[in-house]
């Protein structure tokens, strides 16, 4: 059982993020093409909390399927996961579909990655809704997942970049955005 923990920002100025992260030595890597489904339980109304609820993604990502599931633990960048790669996305969508889960929104976005000691770093361009600079650690179990949230945020405030923190997931993001397209 991983514990994953993570901080999420909107980056206001690519360039200035690219030259914060190239003076702490950090390259990322080239950009990657990520399409997943997200799902949620039958019996959850967005605007409910998700705290306790366990939430489901399919990712496509250079031709291989990954099957995950995220439970948040004290908000929702804070989640206890699972993970596994599956043979056949089609099969597993209507598998979770049987197990009573609904689709909910798909996030396409291209992702670029490093590594900063223990911590992950993703920059992602999400299709509709903009650029984001996500940091994440694997929490050891128990750990105070808030306290380890406000370590990786003091972490980004270092870089000096051009940033503002967000609480919200990607699907969250751009159900927003495909609500205020639709007005």
């Amino acid at each position: 059982m991983a514990e994953e923990v993570e901080v999420k920002y909107h980056v206001t100025d690519s360039a200035a993020l690219d030259q914060a992260l190239a003076a702490r030595d950090i390259v990322l890597s080239p950009p990657s093409y990520q399409d997943d489904q997200a799902y949620a339980p039958s019996t959850w109304t967005v605007g409910e909390s998700r705290i306790g609820i366990t939430f489901v993604r399919l990712r496509t990502q250079h031709g291989r399927c990954v099957f995950t599931t995220k439970t948040p633990v004290d908000n929702v960048l804070a989640c206890v996961e699972h993970e596994t790669v599956v043979a056949d996305r089609e099969q597993m969508h209507h598998a979770i579909l049987a197990m009573g889960y609904v689709p909910t929104v798909r996030v396409a976005k291209h992702r670029r990655t490093a590594q900063a000691g223990p911590y992950s770093l993703c920059v992602d361009e999400v299709e509709g809704v903009g650029a984001f600079m996500e940091v994440e650690v694997v929490n050891s179990a128990g750990e105070d997942m808030c306290r380890v949230q406000a370590e990786l945020a003091g972490w980004v405030g270092g870089l000096g970049a051009p940033l503002v923190r967000t609480g919200a997931t990607y699907d969250e993001l751009v159900r927003a955005s495909n609500a205020a397209s639709c007005r």
